[in-house]
């Protein structure tokens, strides 16, 4: 029986992520921030394992030493936040923190179990997003720590080579999670929270923003579907670098290759609804 550790396990994603491994047979560490965040999925699959881990807490990834078998097989680091507006008025503690999550956060627990993956020829997985690829207005924060991410995995693919860690990074759209089902609220207490000159400025922007995310809920693909892709990251016997999750998601991953910048700007600004002065 293969184990894995599940990072960002509560909710969303992460949680679909454990309930599906756990009844594939698989012995589940699932990273929670407290261990009460974990009893609804302990009453669903009681095999899992809840430990405490914010992916951002030296002291919590120092000990994972003593809480994850010598035999771990995989890991996924699922742990994510999203922050959005204006690059021009984002809080630099809100950027920073963005980045503590999904790139520190992801690179720390990935250098803490690699030495029990290495023994045991072992994967990691990586939850991105298409947003590591694509950036878009009012998402840039996002959209560079992905981009990040990406640029690490990258290079951890080849580097692992010797010791055939399969690494693999999963690329998804829009999700039917909290996460997406908050596009809204955030958008609006992004508003709330600017000044009367910042509204001034950048008020179109965020109608704009709010206009897609309004749109984007209603086209989220289940959180099965990231579930799959996870599940042949850590099953298949030859794993692919990168998994696209979804058919729109690949046309437009494979259509934004080929189309030229200025036209990809255009595209952008009149989807989020800005417009040159």
């Amino acid at each position: 029986m293969r184990s894995v550790l599940v990072t960002g396990a509560a909710r969303g994603i992460g949680r679909a992520i454990c309930l599906r491994l756990a009844r594939q047979g698989w012995t589940v560490y699932a990273g929670v921030r407290k261990l009460s965040d974990a009893d609804a999925l302990v009453a669903e699959a009681p095999t899992i394992v809840p430990i405490v881990l914010d992916v951002t807490d030296a002291e919590h990834i120092a000990a994972l030493d003593e809480v994850l078998p010598a035999d771990l097989y995989a890991v996924v680091n699922n742990a994510g936040i999203v922050a959005d507006g204006p690059v021009e008025l984002l809080d630099l503690d809100v950027v920073r923190q963005e980045f503590e999550v999904n790139v520190f956060g992801a690179l720390a627990v990935t250098q803490a179990v690699l030495p029990r993956l290495r023994a045991s020829t072992g994967r990691v997985v990586f939850i991105s997003s298409l947003s590591g690829r694509i950036s878009t207005p009012g998402t840039g924060a996002y959209n560079s720590s992905k981009y990040a991410l990406e640029g690490l995995v990258d290079a951890l693919r080849v580097e692992l080579r010797p010791w055939r860690i399969r690494t693999s990074l999963i690329e998804p759209g829009p999700i039917a999670t909290d996460m997406w089902s908050d596009a809204v609220d955030m958008v609006d207490r992004t508003t709330a929270g600017l000044t009367d000159a910042q509204r001034d400025l950048y008020g179109g922007h965020l109608a704009g923003m709010r206009k897609v995310a309004t749109q984007v809920q209603r086209i989220a693909a289940p959180v099965e579907s990231v579930v799959a892709e996870v599940e042949k990251a850590l099953t298949s016997s030859r794993p692919k670098a990168r998994y696209v999750v979804g058919i729109v998601n690949k046309v437009q991953a494979l259509s934004t290759q080929f189309t030229p910048t200025p036209v990809l700007d255009a595209i952008f600004a009149l989807a989020t609804g800005i417009r040159r002065k």
